[in-house]
């Protein structure tokens, strides 16, 4: 395993590749690979570890009892997910992850991780700060999706998400994490009318739109079209 590269990660970030070694054998860490569209966890599940993601990505969707699917959020290379349900016992997940493309997964223990072992790790206390920090963005970054769907008009949930992923990027010019399906699922729309929005936004002038890129052309003229 590539320690110096996974002490660069959100959740070992501040340690060296040494003390991440050391970090996984307290851990009960292991790794999996999986294949595209396979499912990791499933809602209903009861988890104990924590998912990093080694390479690849996976999505976080929602599925209601009729078949709907909305996503809740991507976790890229260095990301972890499951962190809140693996740190409350018994609590079984309301959501699916599946593997987005091919994927490694280094799953980590997290009762292991909140009670300081015996060896006393000297990282240990900023593993948990890691893991603190990492969940207070995942809140921020749930609160960004009420935002981007909050709006009753397709283009204006398109603007919602277009303009918070140029403040992340500090860019007009960006990609984003999802592909054109994904992102009708993490706005809680159709794809073909999410689709037909971007054609026309893309007409007017707007924006350009190509796959996941986008670059937005006319930032006043955007927002008065919604107003």
């Amino acid at each position: 395993m590539d320690f110096y590269k996974l002490s660069k990660t959100v959740l070992f970030q501040g340690a060296t590749p040494e003390e991440t070694e050391q970090m996984l054998s307290c851990l009960k860490a292991g790794k999996r690979k999986y294949k595209k569209e396979e499912m990791i966890y499933r809602a209903g599940e009861v988890v104990s570890c924590v998912g990093v993601v080694l390479s690849g990505s996976v999505l976080i969707e929602n599925d209601d009892i009729w078949g709907n699917r909305s996503v809740l959020e991507r976790a890229g290379e260095g990301e972890i997910f499951a962190e809140t349900y693996a740190s409350i016992p018994d609590q079984k997940m309301i959501v699916n992850v599946i593997a987005a493309e091919d994927t490694e997964i280094l799953f980590l223990n997290v009762g292991k991780m909140l009670h300081i072992c015996s060896n006393s790790c000297i990282f240990h206390n900023k593993l948990i700060e890691n893991l603190l920090q990492v969940s207070a963005q995942k809140n921020l970054a749930l609160s960004r999706r009420i935002f981007n769907t909050s709006s009753k008009s397709i283009r204006g949930r398109l603007l919602s998400y277009l303009s918070n992923q140029a403040v992340l990027c500090n860019s007009k010019e960006f990609d984003i994490p999802f592909n054109r399906q994904q992102l009708a699922d993490y706005l809680s729309v159709d794809r073909s009318a999410l689709s037909k929005e971007l054609g026309k936004m893309s007409k007017e002038g707007l924006v350009y739109v190509k796959k996941n890129h986008f670059r937005l052309l006319s930032v006043q003229e955007l927002f008065e079209g919604e107003s």
